[in-house]
């Protein structure tokens, strides 16, 4: 019960947040989307806890929450560039590696946790992808109309752990047959996040994508992204 009414809580604040956003950048925009971000916080503690008392103990938990919480950070940093304009690139920097480390923490609790004995294959493989997906987001800039600037370096290495994130994810719930619903949900997660992150580099770095309907797209995406993300703490 407490489950459903927290993401029920979550949906309600993302709607407020989505209207305050697009009726102007301001502090108490920050405030809310800090508020909804604080929820997919709630909820992986809550999988936690019920994951704990019924005696299943995994580490992909505290990674999780770990990866959650620069989450939290990553969104607080990227809003406060909108509010005080004259620190635009360091809030960006700083939002781009929360979010960055946040995927690091969960790969970091899937091959702790879900690496598959005497298959290394399906751990290094989409950690080659990974980078190279990375780079050929680098590569497809001007085709995509986007201009990445002096935040290059930052877009490649992000890129680097966010495709890393979903396909090792995706390979190692394979290796499981998708008989784990704690990786089947990272899975979905990733990919969600792949998603708002495609729609978000239209409206950071190209022209003519700042519509209301990119940023509603953009939020739903990302906050089902992570909202996904915690529920995988309830199937440990």
């Amino acid at each position: 019960m407490l489950y459903y009414l927290l993401l029920a809580l979550g949906a309600l604040l993302l709607f407020f947040y989505v209207r305050e956003k697009i009726r102007a950048y301001s502090v108490k925009a920050v405030l809310l989307k800090a508020s909804v971000s604080s929820l997919f916080i709630a909820v992986g503690l809550y999988g936690s806890y019920v994951s704990a008392a019924a005696g299943r103990i995994s580490l992909l938990c505290p990674f999780v929450l770990f990866g959650l919480l620069c989450g939290l950070l990553g969104d607080i940093w990227l809003d406060l560039k909108y509010v005080f304009r004259e620190k635009e690139q360091p809030f960006t920097y700083a939002g781009f590696c929360a979010f960055a480390i946040g995927h690091a923490f969960f790969i970091a609790g899937m091959l702790l946790a879900c690496r598959p004995a005497g298959k290394p294959l399906y751990v290094l493989l989409p950690l080659l992808l990974g980078l190279l997906m990375s780079v050929g987001n680098i590569a497809m800039e001007k085709p995509m109309k986007l201009r990445f600037g002096k935040l290059k370096p930052v877009v490649f290495l992000y890129g680097i752990f966010l495709f890393s994130m979903v396909l090792l994810a995706g390979s190692l719930a394979l290796a499981q047959a998708w008989q784990n619903r704690s990786l089947n949900l990272l899975f979905a997660g990733g990919v969600l996040f792949a998603v708002s992150d495609l729609i978000l580099s239209g409206t950071y770095f190209g022209t003519g994508k700042e519509r209301p309907v990119d940023f509603i797209l953009n939020y739903l995406s990302y906050y089902a992204a992570q909202f996904l993300i915690a529920s995988s703490l309830l199937f440990l």
